[in-house]
């Protein structure tokens, strides 16, 4: 049996360093744990709520958060920042208020930063959410696919797969498609791999998108 291992948690101290950082109790840990996803579901339903845009990407790369005891810092990687700079000041304050009300914290103060990512489409979150789109609009998987990596081609990427799961284009049997462009060598450690897992609803069901981009080797 194939044993599988989530790419980034395989390479954590090598290649990839965690998305959170802090330090708590045995006994208060998973209080850290549950603050850390709902300051992460906040962020993401409010720019999910605010934002419009056509192609149906919200362009969140990732959501670092670092605590100290009276201070959280988060830390949002953008690819399309379109709405905070639009009105920058008043919508990352309404983000502050809405993820302040959800965490309930009067002791600590709260800061938010919005750090812009150049090529975007070199980042598997942002092509899951670019597949996303297209499934939703009935666009064919294999076309879906084949423009993901078409767009990740105009960036430094050595080498790419994508695999979409599930009852693709509305078919009885639920089945797997995968593609890969270039080198992908998962099973070394020095090679930085960046990985995305991805669900998407449709109208006949849901299907998984699985991206993983192969960076560079150390």
């Amino acid at each position: 049996m194939g044993q599988k291992i989530n790419p980034l948690g395989f390479r954590i101290g090598t290649t990839q360093d965690h998305h959170s950082t802090w330090f708590a109790q045995p006994k208060n840990y998973s209080e850290g744990l549950q603050e850390d996803q709902k300051i992460r579901n906040c962020i993401k339903n409010y720019i999910h709520k605010n934002m419009r845009i056509s192609s149906g990407v919200e362009g969140i790369v990732r959501i670092e958060i670092r605590k100290r005891i009276d201070l959280i810092q988060v830390i949002i990687y953008m690819g399309f920042p379109k709405f905070l700079l639009e009105s920058r000041t008043r919508r990352v304050e309404e983000l502050k208020m809405d993820v302040q009300k959800e965490l309930n914290c009067v002791n600590r103060k709260l800061n938010i930063a919005i750090k812009r990512i150049t090529n975007p489409y070199g980042h598997p979150n942002i092509l899951a959410e670019f597949i996303a789109g297209q499934l939703k609009n009935r666009v064919s998987f294999r076309k879906a696919m084949k423009k993901a990596i078409e767009l990740t081609e105009q960036t430094d990427t050595k080498g790419i797969q994508v695999q979409i799961a599930g009852r693709i284009d509305g078919k009885e049997i639920a089945r797997v498609e995968w593609i890969r462009e270039g080198r992908v060598p998962l099973q070394t450690i020095r090679a930085k791999i960046d990985y995305c897992s991805y669900t998407v609803r449709t109208v006949y069901g849901v299907l998984g998108i699985k991206i993983w981009i192969f960076r560079d080797e150390e």
